[in-house]
């Protein structure tokens, strides 16, 4: 079977929309494999940290990617031999990971080895360009978002459940200085492309947003 006959649904948006959540949970219901494209980019900032080069060195963090040990293994997230699951969470490598995005030669680096995950039965990834860049012929393109305000407090409550003390007012100018940043840059900015569909999820429970997806979907194959 050639990899453009793989189904793939993609959920792209804004930071804290609840991506990464919806997307896991509709990859077990359906039994597909599942990328998480910012954790790949968190990988890279988590990489250039430790090294302590600057974000601004681009041609460092390119090196970095091109020789990025990485990978996802048993719902854990692995760097150079070493379990980063909670590492690549934090706000400060959340930050940096959107500040070396914009960088044209480092999307390009990480693009092949985004497709890679496309295997059957399926695939839904994640992330900011998904259906636009990564996957344009997908299956359904899912635009996810919600109010700054409720995704400042779902940020809250992840942080504060790791024991990470974090203020409502600081992630919600966090947030907004983040989605200006990912909206304006000039390699795959963060958009609803015309055939995605909008998925508001102010005011949704997760299962609710999961059974959503899944309907969307079933739709999308009848279609």
């Amino acid at each position: 079977m050639d990899k453009q006959d793989v189904p793939v649904i993609t959920l792209d948006g804004p930071s804290a929309s609840g991506k990464g959540t919806i997307a896991r949970l509709v990859a077990q219901a359906l039994g597909f494999h599942y990328l998480d494209s910012g954790a790949l980019y968190r990988l890279v900032a988590l990489a250039a940290m430790k090294r302590n080069i600057d974000a601004s060195d681009e041609q460092s963090v390119v090196d970095i990617a091109r020789q990025l040990n990485a990978g996802f293994r048993g719902g854990s997230i692995w760097l150079d031999g070493e379990d980063v699951s909670d590492d690549v969470r934090t706000e400060a490598c959340g930050e940096y990971a959107s500040r070396i995005a914009r960088y044209p030669a480092l999307r390009i680096e990480l693009l092949e080895r985004q497709r890679n995950f496309r295997k059957l039965p399926g695939l839904i990834a994640d992330g900011r360009d998904m259906g636009s860049v990564i996957f344009p012929d997908a299956t359904l393109k899912i635009y996810l978002t919600a109010s700054e305000e409720e995704r400042a407090s779902r940020r809250h409550k992840q942080l504060m459940e790791k024991g990470i003390n974090a203020n409502i007012t600081d992630l919600i100018q966090a947030l907004g200085a983040r989605d200006e940043r990912d909206s304006n840059r000039s390699s795959s900015p963060l958009q609803q492309s015309e055939d995605a569909c909008l998925l508001d999820t102010t005011g949704l429970g997760i299962d609710q947003v999961v059974a959503r997806v899944l309907d969307m979907y079933a739709e999308a194959c009848k279609a």
